[in-house]
Protein backbone atom coordinates (compact mmCIF):
# COMPACT_ATOMS: atom_id res chain seq x y z
CA UNK A 1 0.00 0.00 0.00
CA UNK A 2 1.22 3.92 -0.82
CA UNK A 3 0.82 5.09 2.83
CA UNK A 4 2.05 4.87 6.21
CA UNK A 5 -0.50 3.38 7.53
CA UNK A 6 -1.78 0.06 8.55
CA UNK A 7 -4.55 -0.91 6.10
CA UNK A 8 -5.83 -4.84 7.90
CA UNK A 9 -8.68 -2.83 10.09
CA UNK A 10 -10.39 -2.91 6.66
CA UNK A 11 -8.20 -5.86 4.85
CA UNK A 12 -11.71 -7.73 4.37
CA UNK A 13 -15.32 -7.21 4.15
CA UNK A 14 -17.21 -7.40 7.06
CA UNK A 15 -19.36 -10.70 5.93
CA UNK A 16 -15.98 -12.79 5.79
CA UNK A 17 -14.91 -11.71 8.86
CA UNK A 18 -17.90 -12.80 10.65
CA UNK A 19 -17.58 -15.95 8.72
CA UNK A 20 -14.05 -16.74 9.74
CA UNK A 21 -15.22 -16.08 13.91
CA UNK A 22 -18.47 -18.18 13.78
CA UNK A 23 -17.61 -20.65 11.02
CA UNK A 24 -16.07 -23.03 12.77
CA UNK A 25 -12.97 -21.61 14.11
CA UNK A 26 -14.31 -20.70 18.02
CA UNK A 27 -16.87 -23.35 18.22
CA UNK A 28 -14.88 -26.17 16.30
CA UNK A 29 -11.42 -26.00 17.88
CA UNK A 30 -12.44 -24.69 21.70
CA UNK A 31 -15.61 -27.41 22.39
CA UNK A 32 -18.28 -27.00 19.47
CA UNK A 33 -18.60 -30.00 17.45
CA UNK A 34 -15.86 -32.20 16.83
CA UNK A 35 -12.79 -32.86 19.62
CA UNK A 36 -12.28 -30.07 21.26
CA UNK A 37 -8.87 -28.32 22.20
CA UNK A 38 -9.33 -29.78 26.01
CA UNK A 39 -10.32 -33.00 24.74
CA UNK A 40 -7.47 -33.57 22.48
CA UNK A 41 -5.38 -32.35 24.56
CA UNK A 42 -6.05 -34.68 27.49
CA UNK A 43 -6.19 -37.57 25.07
CA UNK A 44 -2.46 -37.07 24.04
CA UNK A 45 0.39 -37.97 25.66
CA UNK A 46 1.97 -34.95 27.35
CA UNK A 47 5.09 -36.81 28.93
CA UNK A 48 7.64 -35.10 26.96
CA UNK A 49 9.11 -36.76 24.90
CA UNK A 50 10.95 -35.57 22.39
CA UNK A 51 11.25 -37.67 19.10
CA UNK A 52 11.55 -35.52 16.42
CA UNK A 53 8.84 -36.93 13.68
CA UNK A 54 6.02 -39.24 14.18
CA UNK A 55 3.44 -40.25 11.44
CA UNK A 56 -0.08 -39.28 11.43
CA UNK A 57 -2.14 -42.48 11.23
CA UNK A 58 -1.74 -43.35 7.64
CA UNK A 59 -3.98 -41.87 4.71
CA UNK A 60 -4.46 -42.29 1.11
CA UNK A 61 -1.68 -40.54 -0.51
CA UNK A 62 -1.72 -38.58 -3.58
CA UNK A 63 0.25 -36.12 -5.01
CA UNK A 64 1.98 -35.78 -9.00
CA UNK A 65 4.00 -38.95 -9.03
CA UNK A 66 4.56 -38.21 -12.49
CA UNK A 67 2.56 -35.32 -13.51
CA UNK A 68 -1.49 -36.48 -13.04
CA UNK A 69 -3.53 -33.29 -13.81
CA UNK A 70 -6.46 -34.94 -11.48
CA UNK A 71 -4.58 -35.59 -8.66
CA UNK A 72 -5.93 -32.46 -6.81
CA UNK A 73 -9.39 -33.69 -7.42
CA UNK A 74 -7.95 -37.33 -6.35
CA UNK A 75 -6.65 -35.74 -3.06
CA UNK A 76 -9.69 -33.71 -2.04
CA UNK A 77 -11.28 -37.24 -2.01
CA UNK A 78 -9.93 -37.70 1.12
CA UNK A 79 -11.54 -37.24 4.42
CA UNK A 80 -11.01 -33.87 5.82
CA UNK A 81 -10.33 -32.23 9.36
CA UNK A 82 -13.27 -29.99 10.43
CA UNK A 83 -12.07 -29.35 13.46
CA UNK A 84 -7.78 -27.51 12.59
CA UNK A 85 -8.36 -23.84 13.30
CA UNK A 86 -7.64 -21.38 15.67
CA UNK A 87 -9.57 -18.83 17.09
CA UNK A 88 -9.86 -15.45 15.73
CA UNK A 89 -9.77 -12.32 18.75
CA UNK A 90 -8.05 -14.25 20.98
CA UNK A 91 -4.78 -13.22 21.62
CA UNK A 92 -4.86 -14.88 25.51
CA UNK A 93 -4.91 -18.11 23.62
CA UNK A 94 -2.27 -17.12 21.04
CA UNK A 95 -0.21 -15.69 23.08
CA UNK A 96 0.60 -19.19 24.98
CA UNK A 97 2.61 -20.77 22.37
CA UNK A 98 4.26 -18.86 19.14
CA UNK A 99 6.62 -20.28 16.97
CA UNK A 100 8.26 -19.76 13.04
CA UNK A 101 9.71 -21.96 10.53
CA UNK A 102 13.00 -21.95 9.15
CA UNK A 103 11.86 -21.84 5.31
CA UNK A 104 8.76 -20.05 3.90
CA UNK A 105 8.65 -23.32 1.72
CA UNK A 106 10.12 -26.43 0.90
CA UNK A 107 10.24 -28.75 -1.75
CA UNK A 108 8.63 -32.50 -0.75
CA UNK A 109 10.63 -34.89 0.94
CA UNK A 110 12.92 -31.96 2.13
CA UNK A 111 13.34 -31.34 6.01
CA UNK A 112 12.76 -28.12 7.82
CA UNK A 113 12.66 -27.03 11.61
CA UNK A 114 10.77 -24.98 14.14
CA UNK A 115 11.08 -22.77 16.69
CA UNK A 116 8.90 -22.90 19.19
CA UNK A 117 8.63 -20.78 22.62
CA UNK A 118 5.88 -21.21 25.13
CA UNK A 119 5.75 -21.31 29.30
CA UNK A 120 3.68 -24.81 29.13
CA UNK A 121 5.64 -27.89 30.11
CA UNK A 122 4.60 -29.49 26.56
CA UNK A 123 3.80 -28.77 23.47
CA UNK A 124 3.22 -30.68 19.97
CA UNK A 125 2.48 -29.49 16.40
CA UNK A 126 -0.17 -31.04 14.23
CA UNK A 127 0.26 -30.18 10.10
CA UNK A 128 -2.75 -29.30 8.23
CA UNK A 129 -2.88 -29.09 4.32
CA UNK A 130 -5.30 -26.44 3.26
CA UNK A 131 -7.89 -27.70 0.31
CA UNK A 132 -11.63 -28.24 -0.16
CA UNK A 133 -11.55 -31.74 1.60
CA UNK A 134 -15.89 -31.98 1.32
CA UNK A 135 -15.87 -27.94 3.04
CA UNK A 136 -14.11 -29.69 6.18
CA UNK A 137 -11.26 -26.99 4.69
CA UNK A 138 -8.05 -29.09 5.58
CA UNK A 139 -6.45 -32.70 6.06
CA UNK A 140 -4.40 -33.36 8.85
CA UNK A 141 -1.55 -35.19 7.40
CA UNK A 142 1.19 -35.09 10.41
CA UNK A 143 1.01 -34.92 14.25
CA UNK A 144 4.55 -34.62 16.27
CA UNK A 145 5.14 -36.56 19.59
CA UNK A 146 4.94 -34.07 22.58
CA UNK A 147 7.67 -32.20 23.38
CA UNK A 148 9.19 -29.92 26.49
CA UNK A 149 8.39 -27.03 26.85
CA UNK A 150 10.75 -24.01 27.09
CA UNK A 151 9.97 -20.12 27.13
CA UNK A 152 12.81 -19.16 24.88
CA UNK A 153 14.43 -15.43 24.99
CA UNK A 154 12.30 -11.94 23.95
CA UNK A 155 12.20 -10.29 20.76
CA UNK A 156 16.19 -8.17 20.21
CA UNK A 157 15.88 -5.45 17.76
CA UNK A 158 19.23 -4.28 15.41
CA UNK A 159 19.37 -0.42 16.82
CA UNK A 160 20.38 0.32 12.46
CA UNK A 161 17.75 -1.20 10.54
CA UNK A 162 15.09 -1.28 13.95
CA UNK A 163 14.63 -4.81 12.81
CA UNK A 164 13.36 -6.83 15.48
CA UNK A 165 13.93 -10.64 15.40
CA UNK A 166 13.29 -13.78 18.15
CA UNK A 167 16.70 -15.30 19.03
CA UNK A 168 15.33 -19.12 19.29
CA UNK A 169 17.00 -21.86 19.04
CA UNK A 170 15.03 -24.81 16.87
CA UNK A 171 12.57 -26.82 19.07
CA UNK A 172 12.10 -29.65 15.95
CA UNK A 173 13.15 -31.10 12.92
CA UNK A 174 10.21 -31.61 10.54
CA UNK A 175 11.26 -34.26 7.86
CA UNK A 176 8.84 -34.25 5.00
CA UNK A 177 7.88 -37.37 2.77
CA UNK A 178 5.79 -38.24 0.09
CA UNK A 179 2.47 -37.79 2.69
CA UNK A 180 3.41 -34.53 2.84
CA UNK A 181 1.26 -33.76 -0.44
CA UNK A 182 2.24 -30.98 -1.81
CA UNK A 183 -0.03 -27.64 -0.93
CA UNK A 184 -0.22 -24.89 1.33
CA UNK A 185 -0.18 -25.61 5.23
CA UNK A 186 -0.48 -24.45 8.53
CA UNK A 187 0.80 -25.84 11.13
CA UNK A 188 -1.14 -25.96 14.52
CA UNK A 189 0.89 -25.31 17.57
CA UNK A 190 -1.12 -26.70 21.23
CA UNK A 191 0.33 -26.15 24.19
CA UNK A 192 -0.66 -28.11 27.45
CA UNK A 193 -1.74 -25.09 28.81
CA UNK A 194 -4.42 -24.99 25.86
CA UNK A 195 -2.36 -22.04 24.04
CA UNK A 196 -2.75 -22.34 20.28
CA UNK A 197 -1.21 -20.04 17.46
CA UNK A 198 -0.44 -21.14 13.03
CA UNK A 199 3.02 -21.80 11.32
CA UNK A 200 2.50 -20.77 7.73
CA UNK A 201 4.68 -23.27 5.23
CA UNK A 202 4.34 -24.21 1.97
CA UNK A 203 5.26 -27.53 0.72
CA UNK A 204 6.57 -27.54 -3.52
CA UNK A 205 6.93 -29.87 -5.83
CA UNK A 206 9.63 -28.63 -7.95
CA UNK A 207 9.10 -30.89 -11.06
CA UNK A 208 5.62 -30.25 -11.59
CA UNK A 209 4.61 -29.09 -14.62
CA UNK A 210 1.10 -28.27 -13.62
CA UNK A 211 -1.06 -26.06 -15.95
CA UNK A 212 -1.42 -23.48 -12.87
CA UNK A 213 1.58 -22.27 -10.82
CA UNK A 214 0.07 -20.47 -7.40
CA UNK A 215 1.87 -18.13 -5.55
CA UNK A 216 1.19 -17.06 -2.45
CA UNK A 217 2.76 -14.02 -1.24
CA UNK A 218 4.72 -13.94 1.85
CA UNK A 219 6.75 -10.73 1.38
CA UNK A 220 3.58 -8.90 2.47
CA UNK A 221 2.63 -11.14 5.32
CA UNK A 222 6.26 -10.56 7.03
CA UNK A 223 6.58 -6.60 6.00
CA UNK A 224 3.26 -6.27 7.80
CA UNK A 225 4.10 -8.27 10.95
CA UNK A 226 4.89 -6.22 14.24
CA UNK A 227 5.41 -9.24 16.40
CA UNK A 228 8.38 -8.33 18.82
CA UNK A 229 7.96 -4.51 18.32
CA UNK A 230 7.66 -3.32 14.69
CA UNK A 231 6.69 -3.82 11.06
CA UNK A 232 7.53 -2.25 7.78
CA UNK A 233 4.94 0.56 8.78
CA UNK A 234 4.91 1.48 12.25
CA UNK A 235 6.40 -0.05 15.54
CA UNK A 236 4.03 -1.43 17.40
CA UNK A 237 0.53 0.66 18.69
CA UNK A 238 2.42 3.77 17.62
CA UNK A 239 3.20 5.66 14.27
CA UNK A 240 5.04 5.26 11.24
CA UNK A 241 8.62 7.19 12.69
CA UNK A 242 9.17 3.96 14.21
CA UNK A 243 9.06 1.48 11.69
CA UNK A 244 11.57 -1.20 10.80
CA UNK A 245 13.96 -0.95 7.75
CA UNK A 246 14.57 -4.48 7.70
CA UNK A 247 12.17 -7.30 8.61
CA UNK A 248 13.03 -10.89 9.20
CA UNK A 249 10.82 -14.08 9.04
CA UNK A 250 13.12 -15.45 11.74
CA UNK A 251 10.02 -14.30 13.98
CA UNK A 252 6.47 -15.66 14.42
CA UNK A 253 4.04 -13.89 12.60
CA UNK A 254 1.69 -11.55 14.83
CA UNK A 255 -2.09 -12.11 15.84
CA UNK A 256 -2.88 -15.65 15.69
CA UNK A 257 0.31 -16.93 13.71
CA UNK A 258 -1.16 -17.08 9.86
CA UNK A 259 -0.13 -13.53 8.60
CA UNK A 260 -2.48 -12.34 5.37
CA UNK A 261 -3.87 -16.21 4.76
CA UNK A 262 -7.51 -15.57 5.56
CA UNK A 263 -9.36 -13.33 3.19
CA UNK A 264 -6.44 -12.79 0.93
CA UNK A 265 -5.72 -16.42 -0.30
CA UNK A 266 -7.34 -19.11 1.31
CA UNK A 267 -10.61 -18.99 -0.22
CA UNK A 268 -8.78 -18.58 -3.76
CA UNK A 269 -7.02 -22.26 -2.68
CA UNK A 270 -10.55 -23.84 -1.03
CA UNK A 271 -12.26 -22.70 -4.66
CA UNK A 272 -9.58 -24.02 -6.33
CA UNK A 273 -9.08 -27.56 -5.02
CA UNK A 274 -12.86 -28.02 -4.99
CA UNK A 275 -13.11 -27.90 -8.75
CA UNK A 276 -10.29 -29.76 -8.92
CA UNK A 277 -7.80 -27.45 -11.14
CA UNK A 278 -4.28 -28.61 -12.15
CA UNK A 279 -1.96 -26.29 -9.79
CA UNK A 280 1.24 -26.03 -8.07
CA UNK A 281 2.25 -24.10 -5.49
CA UNK A 282 5.17 -21.69 -4.31
CA UNK A 283 5.44 -18.37 -2.37
CA UNK A 284 7.16 -15.64 -3.49
CA UNK A 285 10.38 -16.34 -1.93
CA UNK A 286 10.69 -19.15 -4.37
CA UNK A 287 9.69 -16.78 -6.95
CA UNK A 288 12.71 -14.43 -5.88
CA UNK A 289 14.99 -17.66 -5.48
CA UNK A 290 14.19 -19.69 -8.70
CA UNK A 291 12.12 -17.25 -11.18
CA UNK A 292 13.15 -19.76 -13.91
CA UNK A 293 10.45 -22.53 -12.28
CA UNK A 294 7.64 -20.04 -13.44
CA UNK A 295 8.43 -21.24 -17.00
CA UNK A 296 7.47 -24.88 -16.44
CA UNK A 297 3.78 -23.84 -16.38
CA UNK A 298 1.24 -22.19 -18.47
CA UNK A 299 -0.02 -19.61 -15.89
CA UNK A 300 1.53 -17.71 -13.04
CA UNK A 301 -1.60 -16.49 -10.59
CA UNK A 302 -0.29 -14.17 -7.87
CA UNK A 303 -2.79 -14.57 -5.14
CA UNK A 304 -4.22 -11.18 -2.42
CA UNK A 305 -1.65 -8.19 -1.26
CA UNK A 306 1.43 -9.55 -3.91
CA UNK A 307 2.88 -6.00 -2.91
CA UNK A 308 6.94 -6.31 -1.54
CA UNK A 309 8.62 -6.82 -5.23
CA UNK A 310 12.25 -7.39 -5.06
CA UNK A 311 14.18 -7.04 -8.77
CA UNK A 312 14.85 -10.74 -9.13
CA UNK A 313 11.05 -11.24 -9.01
CA UNK A 314 10.10 -8.61 -11.15
CA UNK A 315 12.37 -9.58 -13.86
CA UNK A 316 11.55 -13.75 -13.25
CA UNK A 317 7.94 -12.66 -14.33
CA UNK A 318 8.30 -10.43 -17.16
CA UNK A 319 10.59 -13.11 -18.43
CA UNK A 320 7.63 -15.64 -18.08
CA UNK A 321 5.29 -13.09 -19.27
CA UNK A 322 7.78 -12.76 -22.46
CA UNK A 323 8.25 -16.44 -22.96
CA UNK A 324 4.50 -16.90 -22.88
CA UNK A 325 3.09 -17.58 -19.73
CA UNK A 326 0.15 -15.54 -18.37
CA UNK A 327 -0.47 -13.59 -15.70
CA UNK A 328 -3.02 -13.32 -13.47
CA UNK A 329 -3.23 -10.77 -10.70
CA UNK A 330 -5.68 -11.52 -8.23
CA UNK A 331 -5.58 -8.46 -6.08
CA UNK A 332 -4.44 -4.91 -5.84
CA UNK A 333 -1.56 -3.10 -5.25
CA UNK A 334 0.88 -5.99 -6.62
CA UNK A 335 4.84 -5.16 -7.26
CA UNK A 336 4.54 -1.47 -5.75
CA UNK A 337 7.01 -1.84 -3.02
CA UNK A 338 10.76 -2.51 -4.59
CA UNK A 339 12.37 -4.48 -1.82
CA UNK A 340 15.93 -6.33 -1.63
CA UNK A 341 15.92 -10.08 0.09
CA UNK A 342 19.24 -10.49 2.02
CA UNK A 343 20.58 -13.58 3.71
CA UNK A 344 20.37 -13.77 7.82
CA UNK A 345 23.43 -14.07 10.01
CA UNK A 346 23.17 -18.12 9.57
CA UNK A 347 23.65 -17.57 6.04
CA UNK A 348 20.06 -18.80 4.71
CA UNK A 349 19.43 -17.20 1.69
CA UNK A 350 15.98 -14.68 1.29
CA UNK A 351 15.29 -14.40 5.16
CA UNK A 352 15.52 -10.65 5.60
CA UNK A 353 13.15 -8.03 3.36
CA UNK A 354 14.85 -5.19 3.40
CA UNK A 355 12.38 -1.51 2.44
CA UNK A 356 13.66 1.63 3.33
CA UNK A 357 11.25 3.69 1.01
CA UNK A 358 13.28 6.64 1.36
CA UNK A 359 16.27 6.90 -0.88
CA UNK A 360 18.48 8.72 1.06
CA UNK A 361 17.59 6.25 4.57
CA UNK A 362 19.15 3.09 1.84
CA UNK A 363 22.81 2.67 2.44
CA UNK A 364 23.09 1.58 -1.51
CA UNK A 365 21.97 5.21 -2.51
CA UNK A 366 24.97 5.89 -4.19
CA UNK A 367 26.79 2.68 -4.76
CA UNK A 368 24.18 0.73 -6.13
CA UNK A 369 21.17 2.71 -7.15
CA UNK A 370 19.12 -0.13 -9.22
CA UNK A 371 18.70 -1.87 -5.99
CA UNK A 372 17.67 1.34 -3.58
CA UNK A 373 14.33 0.35 -1.79
CA UNK A 374 11.79 2.86 -2.51
CA UNK A 375 8.61 1.84 -4.86
CA UNK A 376 8.76 0.99 -8.13
CA UNK A 377 7.25 3.65 -9.53
CA UNK A 378 9.89 6.06 -8.07
CA UNK A 379 13.39 6.74 -8.23
CA UNK A 380 16.49 6.54 -8.65
CA UNK A 381 15.28 4.40 -11.28
CA UNK A 382 12.03 4.26 -11.54
CA UNK A 383 10.01 1.94 -13.33
CA UNK A 384 6.36 1.87 -12.53
CA UNK A 385 4.40 -1.46 -12.04
CA UNK A 386 1.93 -0.69 -14.89
CA UNK A 387 3.99 -1.58 -17.37
CA UNK A 388 4.15 -5.06 -15.87
CA UNK A 389 0.78 -5.45 -14.65
CA UNK A 390 -1.18 -3.30 -17.13
CA UNK A 391 -2.42 -1.55 -14.14
CA UNK A 392 -1.72 1.12 -11.32
CA UNK A 393 -1.92 1.74 -7.37
CA UNK A 394 -4.01 4.37 -6.25
CA UNK A 395 -5.19 4.72 -3.23
CA UNK A 396 -7.19 3.06 -0.11
CA UNK A 397 -9.01 3.08 1.67
CA UNK A 398 -12.27 2.53 -0.39
CA UNK A 399 -15.39 0.45 -0.74
CA UNK A 400 -17.48 0.93 -3.98
CA UNK A 401 -19.48 -1.33 -6.54
CA UNK A 402 -17.44 -2.88 -9.16
CA UNK A 403 -19.02 -1.99 -12.38
CA UNK A 404 -18.75 -4.33 -15.70
CA UNK A 405 -17.58 -1.92 -18.37
CA UNK A 406 -16.81 -4.38 -21.17
CA UNK A 407 -19.37 -7.42 -21.22
CA UNK A 408 -18.68 -8.40 -24.90
CA UNK A 409 -15.20 -9.92 -23.25
CA UNK A 410 -14.81 -13.57 -23.25
CA UNK A 411 -14.17 -13.26 -19.55
CA UNK A 412 -17.98 -12.61 -19.27
CA UNK A 413 -19.18 -15.81 -21.09
CA UNK A 414 -21.96 -17.57 -19.39
CA UNK A 415 -22.43 -14.64 -16.99
CA UNK A 416 -25.67 -12.93 -18.24
CA UNK A 417 -24.16 -9.48 -17.11
CA UNK A 418 -24.35 -6.14 -19.78
CA UNK A 419 -22.32 -3.28 -19.36
CA UNK A 420 -23.70 -0.89 -16.25
CA UNK A 421 -24.15 -4.04 -14.21
CA UNK A 422 -22.61 -3.82 -10.98
CA UNK A 423 -21.25 -5.59 -7.77
CA UNK A 424 -22.15 -4.56 -4.60
CA UNK A 425 -19.24 -3.60 -2.15
CA UNK A 426 -16.32 -5.88 -4.24
CA UNK A 427 -13.97 -2.84 -4.60
CA UNK A 428 -11.96 -2.39 -1.47
CA UNK A 429 -9.82 -2.00 0.60
CA UNK A 430 -7.08 -1.10 -1.84
CA UNK A 431 -7.86 -0.53 -5.57
CA UNK A 432 -5.59 0.13 -9.22
CA UNK A 433 -6.56 2.37 -11.88
CA UNK A 434 -5.32 2.20 -15.17
CA UNK A 435 -3.34 5.62 -15.64
CA UNK A 436 -2.71 7.25 -19.04
CA UNK A 437 0.27 8.98 -17.32
CA UNK A 438 2.48 5.94 -16.52
CA UNK A 439 3.41 3.37 -18.91
CA UNK A 440 0.91 1.75 -20.04
CA UNK A 441 0.28 -1.44 -22.92
CA UNK A 442 -0.99 -0.07 -25.99
CA UNK A 443 -4.28 -2.70 -26.20
CA UNK A 444 -4.83 -2.84 -22.58
CA UNK A 445 -9.09 -3.39 -22.32
CA UNK A 446 -10.83 -2.68 -19.45
CA UNK A 447 -13.32 -4.97 -18.07
CA UNK A 448 -14.87 -3.21 -14.75
CA UNK A 449 -14.55 0.47 -14.75
CA UNK A 450 -16.32 1.37 -11.36
CA UNK A 451 -16.76 4.93 -9.56
CA UNK A 452 -14.73 5.76 -6.23
CA UNK A 453 -14.36 8.22 -3.27
CA UNK A 454 -11.31 8.26 -1.72
CA UNK A 455 -10.86 10.49 0.80
CA UNK A 456 -13.38 13.16 -1.32
CA UNK A 457 -11.88 12.86 -4.21
CA UNK A 458 -13.54 10.69 -7.28
CA UNK A 459 -11.39 8.63 -9.12
CA UNK A 460 -12.15 5.12 -10.88
CA UNK A 461 -11.13 1.52 -10.10
CA UNK A 462 -10.00 -0.74 -12.76
CA UNK A 463 -10.14 -4.54 -13.36
CA UNK A 464 -7.59 -5.21 -17.16
CA UNK A 465 -6.70 -7.58 -19.58
CA UNK A 466 -3.79 -7.03 -21.93
CA UNK A 467 -2.03 -9.51 -24.22
CA UNK A 468 1.92 -9.49 -24.65
CA UNK A 469 3.54 -9.85 -28.21
CA UNK A 470 4.55 -13.32 -26.95
CA UNK A 471 0.72 -14.43 -27.04
CA UNK A 472 1.01 -14.45 -22.84
CA UNK A 473 -2.64 -12.81 -21.36
CA UNK A 474 -2.19 -10.74 -18.29
CA UNK A 475 -5.21 -10.05 -15.80
CA UNK A 476 -5.07 -7.78 -12.66
CA UNK A 477 -8.22 -7.82 -10.77
CA UNK A 478 -7.62 -4.14 -9.66
CA UNK A 479 -9.36 -4.57 -5.89
CA UNK A 480 -8.18 -6.93 -2.88
CA UNK A 481 -11.92 -7.93 -2.35
CA UNK A 482 -12.05 -10.66 -5.42
CA UNK A 483 -10.57 -13.41 -3.69
CA UNK A 484 -13.26 -13.28 -0.58
CA UNK A 485 -16.20 -13.48 -3.12
CA UNK A 486 -14.57 -17.18 -4.01
CA UNK A 487 -15.62 -18.67 -1.07
CA UNK A 488 -19.44 -19.16 -1.42
CA UNK A 489 -20.64 -22.72 -2.78
CA UNK A 490 -22.11 -22.07 -6.22
CA UNK A 491 -23.77 -25.06 -7.31
CA UNK A 492 -23.87 -23.85 -10.91
CA UNK A 493 -21.61 -21.03 -11.47
CA UNK A 494 -23.34 -20.69 -15.29
CA UNK A 495 -27.20 -19.99 -13.42
CA UNK A 496 -28.82 -16.64 -13.64
CA UNK A 497 -27.73 -14.38 -11.14
CA UNK A 498 -28.99 -11.47 -9.39
CA UNK A 499 -25.91 -8.33 -9.88
CA UNK A 500 -25.76 -7.83 -5.98
CA UNK A 501 -24.75 -11.12 -5.23
CA UNK A 502 -21.95 -11.35 -7.24
CA UNK A 503 -20.02 -14.32 -5.76
CA UNK A 504 -21.45 -17.04 -8.44
CA UNK A 505 -20.45 -14.67 -11.65
CA UNK A 506 -17.45 -14.00 -10.01
CA UNK A 507 -16.43 -17.83 -9.92
CA UNK A 508 -17.66 -17.90 -13.33
CA UNK A 509 -15.67 -15.25 -14.65
CA UNK A 510 -12.35 -16.62 -12.48
CA UNK A 511 -12.83 -20.12 -14.10
CA UNK A 512 -13.17 -18.87 -17.29
CA UNK A 513 -9.78 -17.07 -16.87
CA UNK A 514 -8.46 -19.84 -15.66
CA UNK A 515 -9.75 -22.21 -18.53
CA UNK A 516 -7.89 -19.65 -21.02
CA UNK A 517 -4.76 -19.48 -19.05
CA UNK A 518 -4.07 -22.75 -18.58
CA UNK A 519 -3.98 -24.29 -22.23
CA UNK A 520 -1.27 -21.39 -22.99
CA UNK A 521 -0.84 -18.16 -24.29
CA UNK A 522 -4.16 -16.72 -24.06
CA UNK A 523 -3.56 -14.40 -27.08
CA UNK A 524 -4.25 -17.29 -29.25
CA UNK A 525 -7.68 -17.37 -28.47
CA UNK A 526 -8.41 -14.06 -27.33
CA UNK A 527 -5.71 -11.03 -28.59
CA UNK A 528 -6.60 -7.93 -26.32
CA UNK A 529 -8.08 -4.57 -27.85
CA UNK A 530 -7.94 -1.13 -26.70
CA UNK A 531 -10.96 0.19 -25.52
CA UNK A 532 -10.15 3.42 -23.48
CA UNK A 533 -11.56 5.56 -26.07
CA UNK A 534 -14.91 4.44 -25.69
CA UNK A 535 -14.81 4.68 -21.86
CA UNK A 536 -13.41 8.27 -22.16
CA UNK A 537 -10.05 6.65 -20.38
CA UNK A 538 -7.11 9.27 -21.44
CA UNK A 539 -4.40 11.61 -20.28
CA UNK A 540 -5.36 13.95 -17.65
CA UNK A 541 -8.90 12.59 -17.51
CA UNK A 542 -8.55 11.83 -13.59
CA UNK A 543 -7.98 15.63 -12.65
CA UNK A 544 -7.05 15.72 -9.03
CA UNK A 545 -6.62 12.06 -8.51
CA UNK A 546 -6.55 10.95 -4.71
CA UNK A 547 -3.02 9.34 -2.97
Amino acid sequence: MKSGGDDHSTSAPNYLRRRLIAGGAAAGVIGGTGIGLKQLVEALDFGGTNQATAPNPPAAKSGPAEHDPEWIRAENDNLGNPDWQVPENAPQIWDRIRGFASYTSVNQGDPFNISVSTKAKSWFVEAYRIGWYGGAGARLIWRSDTQPGIKQAPAVQDPDTRQWSAPWESSLRINTDDSWVPGMYLLRLISADFGLSYIPITIRDDRSTSALLVQSSVTTWQAYNEWGGASLYKSTGTTAKNRSYVVTFDRPYYRKGSGEFFGREYEFILWAERLGLDLSYCTNIDTHLHPERILQHNAFISLGHDEYYSTAMRRGVENARDEGVNLLFLGANACFRKVRLEENPEGRPARQLVNYRDAQLDPLHTSKPSEVTTSWRDGPEPEPESSLIGNYYEANPVEADMVVAHSKSWVFTGTGLANGDAFTGVVGNEYDRVTPEVPTPDNIEVLFHSPVVVKGKKSFADMTYYTASSGAGVIATGTLWWIPQLAPVCQDPSAPHEPLNPACAIQTITKNIINVFGNGPAAKQHPSVSNLKELGIHKGYIKHPPR
